[in-house]
């Protein structure tokens, strides 16, 4: 399939839209998404090459609108934890095939829902005090390692980042912040393994103004609009896609 059929955008421009909206307004949760909606028309990889640079430009975009106003502490033990996560991500890419990551992309996409509806639902138990720093250097190794093999850093940084109680903006740029570290250190492996190319970086400049218009839209409904309509839309495409994902790299 071609990259620049119309189909190809038809999905590209609502995920990318989505993607911003989600990093720019609601914990970068659901930014992944968008990952797993290109791989329904693209190969997984191409899908991750094209996602990785619109996603740093939401980053340095949201940046500005919530700086300083993040939990530094927590921050920087995730990104600690999550730069080997990254390197482990790396090697697991090099070691499967396209069906593979779709079955990991779409296992961690419908996994995730699975985590929010048990929480939801009072089949597990909030936190009654914050997780201690070996908690959330695990978990920032998580965060590199899903982030890497399927943008799906959000959830693993949810679990630590909501022990702590945060006040939802400090929350909200506590993940800017992280991702704009982790993303950038994704980069030097995703150019190493030769996963961008002339065709993706030419797409990520057509796509690049709807990356950032999600970004502004995410950044001014962050205070408007309830998280629950939001996320119920984003469980939704991932059971969606997610299952979509998996049936294609088991058949």
């Amino acid at each position: 399939m071609a990259a620049f059929d119309a189909m190809f955008f038809v999905f590209a421009i609502p995920a990318v839209v989505f993607a911003g909206v989600s990093k720019g307004g609601f914990g970068s949760g659901a930014a992944f998404a968008s990952a797993a909606i290109l791989a329904l028309v693209v190969e997984p990889g191409m899908a991750l090459a094209l996602m990785l640079p619109l996603l740093m430009l939401i980053d340095v975009a949201a940046l500005k609108p919530y700086w300083g106003r993040w939990n530094l502490n927590a921050a920087l033990l995730l990104i600690a934890g999550g730069l080997p996560g990254v390197a482990l991500g790396a090697w697991l890419y090099t070691s499967v095939d396209a069906d593979a990551m779709r079955v990991l992309i779409g296992a961690v996409a419908v996994g995730f829902v699975l985590w929010q509806l048990r929480a939801r639902l009072g089949l597990r138990a909030a936190a009654a005090r914050p997780l201690p720093r070996a908690a959330g250097l695990a978990a920032g190794l998580a965060v590199g390692f899903t982030s890497f093999v399927s943008h799906a850093g959000g959830p693993p940084a949810a679990v630590y980042l909501l022990s702590l109680k945060l006040r939802k903006t400090e929350y909200q740029a506590s993940t800017v912040l992280i991702f704009w570290a982790i993303n950038i250190a994704k980069a030097v492996p995703y150019a190493g393994l030769g996963m961008f190319t002339r065709e993706t970086l030419m797409l990520d400049l057509m796509l690049a103004p709807f990356a950032l218009l999600g970004a502004w839209l995410g950044v001014k409904l962050h205070h408007g609009i309830p998280e629950r309509w939001f996320f119920a839309l984003t469980y939704v495409l991932l059971v969606v896609t997610g299952s979509k994902l998996i049936w294609d790299g088991l058949a």
